[in-house]
Parts: C-alpha cells; sequence; structure tokens
C-alpha cells in the first residue's frame, strides 16, 4: 500500500458488483447484447410529480444552502408519512435529511464508533455497512446468518456474539442481497437486549417502502432509541439524486447536526426540495404501482431460478433481490457469473461481496429490470446450463 494512505484502507474491500459491472459495459462495447439483474437500482425514475417539483425549485432560485438538517417542508413531509404509513408520531426534529443513505449511515457511524468498537451484522450484509463501521476503526463482526434464520440475525445470536467490545448491531430489514425482513417480534426480542446491554441499534429500512407481504412496520415502533436509515432511492425510484434520511433520539440530534454540517454542509437543495413531492397523493399512486409491477416480477422470476437449477431457500418478502443457492450448479459462485456474463450475455453478482459465509455457494439476482428482460434471461440461462450437462 502506498505509504502516504491511511492504515484504515487496508479494512475496505473492493466492491466486487461494481467491478462485474464494467466488464459487462466493456461487452456492450464489443455489440454484445447483456442483461443486466447485477446492481441494485431500480428501472424507473423519478415520478414525474417530483421533476416538475425540481424544475419549479430552479426556475424559484431554490439553490441555495439549507439548513445541514434539511428544509423543514421535507423534514415535516417524512414526518407525516410514518404517521399515515405506519401511525408513528415521529417529530420532524428528529428527522436529519441526508445526501443518501450511505450519508445517513457514514453519520451515525461518525457518532457512535469508537477505534476498537465491535458491531454485529449479519453475514451476509450489504458490504459498505461493514466499511462504514471500519471507516470509523471500529470492527464489523459479521455473524453466519443461514436460511434457517432467513439471513438475518435473532436474539439468540446477538446475546451469544455480544461481549464487552461490542458497541451495537447494524441491522437491515428488508435485506441486501437477500430480499428478506426480520419477523417483527424477533426484531422486538432484538432490540430490547440491546436496549439491556447500554448499545445501539442501527436499521437499515432503505426498502421498507418495498416490502410485498406482511402489513408496513418500522422499527422506530420498538422506541425512540431505534436509528433508522432510509433513502428516496429505492421506493421512491430517485437513486441519482442523493437524497435521504436518518431517524435519531433527540439527544443525538446536535451531535448529527454538526457532524453533518462538518462533512456535508447539506443535501443537494434541489434534490430537497424535489423530495418534498415524493409525499403528495399522486406520486404515492405512481409508485405504489411500481411495488406491484415489481412483485409481479419477484413471482414470476423466483419459480423460474428454481426450475432453472437454482435453490431458492427463502423467498424474498422485500427489495427486489433473490438471494439463490447455485451449489447444485457449480462450486464455484464467483466463476459462475463470469461465465454466464461472457457465454449468456446474463449479470449476476456472486455472495463474494456480501459475506464470506456465502460467498461461494449463492448468487443475488436483482429484479429491478423490465418483465421482458427477465423472461429473457431465463431463456438465456436455460440454454447456458443445457449447453453445461
Amino acid at each position: 500500500m502506498n505509504p502516504l494512505l491511511a492504515s484504515r484502507l487496508a479494512n475496505i474491500a473492493p466492491f466486487h458488483v461494481m467491478e462485474l459491472a464494467k466488464k459487462a459495459t466493456e461487452l456492450e462495447r464489443q455489440g454484445r447484447s447483456i442483461i443486466h439483474m447485477g446492481i441494485g437500482e431500480p428501472d424507473f425514475t423519478a415520478a414525474q410529480p417530483v421533476i416538475d417539483a425540481a424544475t419549479r425549485a430552479m426556475s424559484d432560485g431554490k439553490m441555495q444552502y439549507t439548513s445541514a438538517t434539511g428544509i423543514p417542508a421535507l423534514r415535516e413531509a417524512i414526518a407525516a408519512h410514518y404517521q399515515r404509513v405506519y401511525g408513528l408520531n415521529v417529530a420532524p426534529s428528529r428527522i436529519i435529511v441526508t445526501a443518501g443513505a450511505s450519508a445517513a449511515l457514514l453519520l451515525a457511524c461518525a457518532a457512535l464508533v469508537e477505534k476498537g468498537a465491535e458491531v454485529l451484522m449479519p453475514d451476509p450484509s450489504y458490504p459498505c455497512n461493514r466499511h462504514f463501521v471500519a471507516a470509523f476503526e471500529g470492527h464489523a463482526k459479521m455473524i453466519p446468518s443461514g436460511p434457517e434464520h432467513r439471513f438475518q440475525l435473532s436474539d439468540g445470536m446477538v446475546r451469544e456474539h455480544w461481549n464487552t467490545s461490542t458497541r451495537g448491531v447494524l441491522l437491515a430489514s428488508p435485506s441486501n442481497p437477500t430480499g428478506t425482513s426480520i419477523p417483527h417480534d424477533e426484531l422486538r426480542r432484538i432490540v430490547a437486549t440491546v436496549r439491556e446491554k447500554n448499545g445501539f441499534t442501527i436499521v437499515d429500512e432503505i426498502y421498507q417502502g418495498l416490502t410485498y407481504d406482511e402489513k408496513p412496520f418500522s422499527a422506530l415502533s420498538l422506541g425512540e432509541d431505534v436509528i433508522v436509515i432510509n433513502s428516496f432511492s429505492k421506493y421512491f425510484n430517485m437513486t441519482g439524486w442523493r437524497l435521504g434520511w436518518l431517524v435519531v433520539p433527540d439527544a443525538m440530534v446536535p451531535a448529527i447536526e454538526k457532524l453533518a454540517q462538518n462533512l456535508f454542509i447539506c443535501a443537494s437543495s434541489i434534490a430537497q426540495h424535489a423530495g418534498v413531492a415524493c409525499f403528495t397523493p399522486e406520486a404515492i399512486a405512481i409508485y405504489e404501482e411500481r411495488k406491484a409491477e415489481f412483485k409481479r416480477r419477484r413471482d414470476f422470476i423466483v419459480p423460474a431460478l428454481r426450475q432453472l437449477g437454482f435453490r431458492v431457500p427463502v423467498t424474498p418478502d422485500g427489495a427486489f433481490y433473490v438471494y439463490a443457492d447455485c451449489s447444485a450448479l457449480s462450486d464455484d459462485a464467483d466463476q459462475l457469473t463470469i461465465d454466464m456474463l461472457h457465454e449468456a450475455g446474463v449479470v449476476l453478482v456472486p455472495g463474494l461481496d456480501f459475506g464470506p459465509y456465502t460467498a461461494r455457494q449463492y448468487i443475488r439476482l436483482s429484479y429491478a429490470t423490465s418483465m421482458e428482460n427477465l423472461k429473457e434471461a431465463v431463456v438465456r440461462l436455460e440454454k447456458f446450463f443445457a449447453a453445461r450437462r
């Protein structure tokens, strides 16, 4: 490593999903037809009411810095959303608007993770979560979490692995890469255990709006000490706008505000004014239609994968991912995804990014693409596996 670089960089691994995407792009430049089911980005873009709101904001000159915590109208709209969808009274003062969920996680870890502190999270998990912890010289303790636990932590795991260095837990429900949620009663037990041990609970809920089989549920209902991350990227289809939010206890607000002022100044002012329009009835109706389409895609691709020979031990109940066991088809998920890319023109992601426990056995598929593409991908993969028999 370059001696001028900080040693903490050694604890942050490359993002292999993006490396595979680069290979796919190069094949496309060569004229190949590639179906992308790797990166978790909705194929829908911002709803028209949001685009119109952004245009008005620019026309009205609303492009200056805002408060580090976000414009009041957006914080109030988010609070009203929690009341309408979850029946929760969340004070707007507890909501911090951020430059995407990534900035929200960065702020939470900056405020809570000490050097050498341990944070529990499941293996598999979204890779950046452990890297946020590492960026503040903490240690993400990845706990093997198989399909019998829905690839999530259980209260028993938290109790078993908690030690004198443990500061808290970082969970995601629904999860990337698995699309699975933590059962409500289990999450309630986890929060109670962490509270008993004077730790922190951070719950990434960026896919909470894309929950298909259960009544909407937020970890905020389990107490004001629970810290929740959310985003405009997934349910609201605003990936490039870099807008998210963080809900923290009242006592944490000054610390988070101070960090936000120094690290980011504020989230994009134009994105914030546009974001207010996300919560209008007209926009919500659009997002609910798109959510129904994601569910339709899930209901197509899960049985199709099983028919191809993948094992899907847990049907995803949210997000737009399927975590599939490919061990009956290959003993190396990484090589299998490379072969599928080059021979079938289909991009899937190996478990390598998401933790060592499932690295060689599982692949992640994103169904955030059209039904037409999903059907064509299945046809291509049928031919690919037939040729290997």
